[in-house]
């Protein structure tokens, strides 16, 4: 009984352990949905490409989700014609 306990401890202690790791990792993968082209796109490759185009059209930096569904739009239409 002793060393099921202690062998259950070891393993609680491991998980607590490398549990940051596992939940850091889900950051980097997060994906922005396309519904005019109808695909996914993962946003730390989409990133550079978000500030390109704010740059060329003049825009201050404002996050995707807060602009308006028209600018939105006018950004997947920009990235799709930038192969």
């Amino acid at each position: 009984m002793r060393s099921l306990l202690r062998c259950f401890t070891s393993f609680l202690l491991a998980a607590v352990i490398s549990l940051p790791l596992f939940c850091s990792g889900c950051a980097a993968h997060v994906s922005v949905y396309d519904p005019y082209y109808h695909d996914r796109h993962v946003w730390a490759a989409e990133e550079p490409y978000y500030t390109q185009w704010e740059v060329s059209t003049h825009r201050e930096h404002v996050d995707f989700a807060k602009r308006s569904p028209a600018e939105q739009k006018e950004y997947w239409d920009y990235r799709h014609s930038q192969h």
